[in-house]
């Protein structure tokens, strides 16, 4: 009867020595001494996300290389609190997938979302199973033929990862939740401020919640409450630099750390897609129902109690006034935003309606004119003209419209190339021409101007310059601070600041500003269901 017991004995004994001799990071579970505690196998967790804000009033398409796609390890570059030694890096054994962000733009081509959602779904279902996902997405993607992308991609996720798998999304303020997207998140969350100050802030509190579920074994919050709020506005009338944008966002906070909250969020939306999903929500998480349902119908509340108060984050005008105005002023620098064809609001960032009318004005004409500078207008043609011209050579030729001449066909500019950088990631080839006493900066692709840093590489000072014109919406910090005045133009193109213009047909209607006079709304707590219920 011990025949077989013997080698079962001698084996137990090799197992166990060979135990012994592993570091205590290989023996999850084990006791490395009599007094010591039992070692927690860490938390097994997947990073996965695409993120782009996409305007459907704009012509432009936005292809899969827009992207810059991230895969494994180099997904860990987009954000510092996970650098290698960071105890958040350590907290968890990590499995990145994809990480693509796109610069704002048109609608998403179907062949480039599929090929990605692919490449990501491919990556997931290597490394199953998960106990936890971060899901980082911006929440406003468009792509041609496909409602609710946001939602379509969790949804296809948790088919592969299943619904015990606690997912944990960070996003936009002005992205958009849907049902379908709150009922597959277990916990959101989403930027308080705009400008995004706050982004990667928001980023490691949606990691840190993530985490902090799975230690304690607290799971899934017991109650997501859902608020839609019929509100469509534009982010340069919510900035949180000013009222009432400031004191709605100032509560989000104070609502998320109450006991029994996880965390508060409220969404914008965004509004320069016409998308059934594309209105403002607040959402809050937790697990004590009546504190959670409350704290959302006071946010919301709040929301709609101030929508009538809404205006712009800087004063107005029509382009033709703003300049004017900059002419005249003694404050300089003076900046214009060229709000209507902004890129990183969806625009084609190549409309040529502003520079147009620029070059066009007697007060431009020579270069004893008021410095101008314009940023920017991507030629890619033009660009290897400039380069074959050579800094202090004669360029001339047409740039612009190429995707949106909607409003002005390419315009012509005839000047000295001043200046030609290599290497940006956005725009690759940068070029500044002198066209009377306008500097504009024309570009192989399209790029935002934000920093301080794009202008004067290019040889140009932003703070000494008469007027500055940036197609951009609210100036970002680095251009706010520097502003002597500022003036926000209304101007043409895919994200046209005056969305009663846009020709919406598919949003829910009534829907404030576009129905002014509406009944006031249902603002009553819903409360969503988990994965899989």
């Amino acid at each position: 009867m011990f025949k077989h017991s013997i080698p079962a004995i001698l084996l137990f004994s090799l197992t166990f020595c060979l135990a012994a001799t592993l570091p205590n990071k290989h023996r999850h579970g084990s006791r490395p001494s009599d007094n010591s505690p039992m070692v927690k196998p860490l938390p097994r967790i997947a990073i996965c996300g695409l993120g782009i804000e996409s305007s459907t009033f704009s012509p432009a398409l936005t292809d899969e290389a827009a992207f810059h796609a991230k895969y494994g390890a180099e997904v860990f570059s987009s954000y510092p609190f996970m650098a290698a030694d960071s105890p958040l890096r350590k907290s968890a054994v990590w499995f990145p997938a994809l990480m693509g962000k796109s610069l704002p733009g048109g609608a998403v081509t179907r062949a480039a979302y599929e090929s990605l959602v692919g490449k990501t779904l491919d990556s997931l279902k290597k490394h199953l199973p998960y106990d936890g996902l971060y899901f980082d997405i911006h929440g406003a993607m468009s792509v041609v033929g496909l409602d609710d992308p946001e939602g379509d991609l969790i949804t296809r996720i948790r088919k592969v990862v299943g619904t015990k798998t606690l997912i944990s999304t960070s996003m936009d303020l002005h992205g958009n939740v849907s049902w379908r997207l709150a009922q597959n998140t277990d916990l959101i969350t989403c930027y308080r401020m705009a400008p995004h100050e706050d982004a990667m802030q928001t980023k490691q509190r949606a990691v840190e919640n993530l985490i902090s579920r799975i230690e304690t074994g607290k799971g899934k919050p017991a109650f997501k409450a859902y608020i839609s709020i019929p509100i469509l506005l534009p982010g340069e009338k919510t900035s949180t630099r000013i009222e009432p944008g400031k004191s709605i966002y100032k509560a989000v906070a104070p609502a998320s750390v109450q006991p029994g909250v996880i965390d508060a969020a409220i969404w914008i939306g965004y509004a320069w897609a016409d998308e059934p999903r594309n209105h403002a929500v607040v959402m809050v998480t937790g697990d004590d129902k009546a504190v959670v349902t409350a704290a959302a119908e006071k946010l919301a509340q709040n929301f709609w109690d101030a929508r009538k108060a809404f205006e712009f984050v800087a004063p107005t005008g029509t382009l033709a006034e703003c300049l004017d105005k900059a002419v005249a002023s003694p404050k300089h620098p003076f900046y214009i935003s060229d709000s209507g064809d902004n890129p990183t609001a969806g625009g084609a960032g190549d409309a040529t309606w502003t520079l147009t009318q620029i070059l066009a004005r007697p007060e431009f004409k020579t270069d004893a004119g008021p410095s101008l500078l314009y940023a920017s207008v991507p030629a890619p043609q033009l660009i290897k003209s400039a380069i074959a011209a050579g800094v202090g050579g004669h360029v001339d030729g047409l740039a612009g419209a190429a995707v949106d001449a909607r409003f002005a066909p390419p315009v012509r500019l005839s000047g000295t190339v001043e200046s030609i950088q290599y290497g940006d990631k956005d725009a690759e080839v940068e070029a500044v021409i002198k066209v009377g006493s306008v500097h504009v900066i024309v570009t192989q692709k399209r790029k935002p101007y934000h920093k301080e840093i794009d202008f004067t590489r290019l040889g140009l000072n932003p703070r000494t310059a008469g007027i500055v014109v940036v197609k951009i919406g609210y100036l970002e910090p680095e251009l706010y601070a520097m502003r002597a005045d500022w003036l926000l133009a209304i101007t043409p193109g895919g994200v046209d600041q005056n969305i009663e213009r846009l020709p919406y047909h598919r949003i829910k209607r009534p829907m404030f500003p576009l129905d002014k006079d509406m009944k006031d709304p249902d603002l009553k707590a819903k409360l969503v269901p988990a994965a899989g219920e």
